[in-house]
């Protein structure tokens, strides 16, 4: 698997690299060993020149050429920006404007923000969310956003955690993370017990609940009736 980060801090060094090296090593910790993760970081601030230049010729020099490329053939991405005027910075927008439109569909990526007070926690929703909605691809649902005042708190390790967990559930064919060493991670987050499957209670507690039966049953986990759509339409009907 191909795991790809891109990180659009302008100084060095960054706070908006750091984010971004401590997600990376997040995710690694809950992908499987046997999958043989490779990571690619691009520096946006590196390629600075490169994508003005793209932006007025149309043509990628190319060493921004193989970053677009790196992007497009990766298993999952790891984004990070510091907040410009309460958004991505231009140059986090410039490098996506020159993304092929289709090259993330469904592709998972995990969102991260820095910045200097927790005013701007929101940028990676309001701003970040709904960029990679626009481009179809699956932002995991756990964002980071680090102020200068999180650094060194057991809050940001935990979120950085949970979100890692969550990139390398959408990386795995069958959705399956594997907790630090190795073992599998069950979806509510527990590691999977050495028979391969969570014990009984552990699988109770975190199976998705679903409907069970015929459609015009009751269905005995959820306590409410299943009406049909059919039933549903016929009593809108005039006679």
């Amino acid at each position: 698997m191909k795991l790809v980060v891109v990180s659009a801090g302008l100084s060095s060094p960054s706070s908006t690299r750091l984010l971004a090296d401590r997600l990376t090593a997040a995710t690694l910790e809950y992908t499987d060993p046997v999958a043989d993760t490779e990571v690619e970081v691009v520096e946006l601030r590196d390629l600075a020149m490169e994508i003005a230049q793209h932006l007025v010729t149309g043509f990628p020099p190319a060493r921004l050429a193989a970053a677009l490329d790196a992007v497009a053939r990766a298993q999952g991405l790891i984004v990070v920006s510091p907040v410009f005027a309460a958004s991505y910075s231009g140059l986090f927008k410039s490098f996506f404007d020159l993304i092929d439109k289709d090259a993330l569909t469904a592709k998972p990526v995990l969102i991260g923000a820095t910045g200097g007070t927790a005013r701007h926690s929101l940028v990676t929703e309001h701003a970040m969310r709904p960029l990679f909605a626009h481009l179809r691809a699956l932002a995991v649902p756990t964002a980071v956003y680090a102020a200068s005042e999180d650094w060194g708190e057991d809050g940001l390790a935990a979120r950085v955690a949970r979100a890692g967990r969550e990139l390398a559930r959408f990386m795995v064919p069958g959705g399956q993370p594997v907790a630090p060493g190795g073992q599998p991670v069950a979806p509510g987050g527990q590691p999977v017990a050495p028979g391969g499957t969570p014990d009984t209670d552990t699988a109770a507690a975190i199976a998705p609940r679903s409907l069970t039966g015929a459609i015009t049953s009751v269905d005995p986990d959820s306590g409410f009736d299943v009406i049909p759509f059919a039933r549903k339409l016929a009593a809108l009907k005039v006679e």
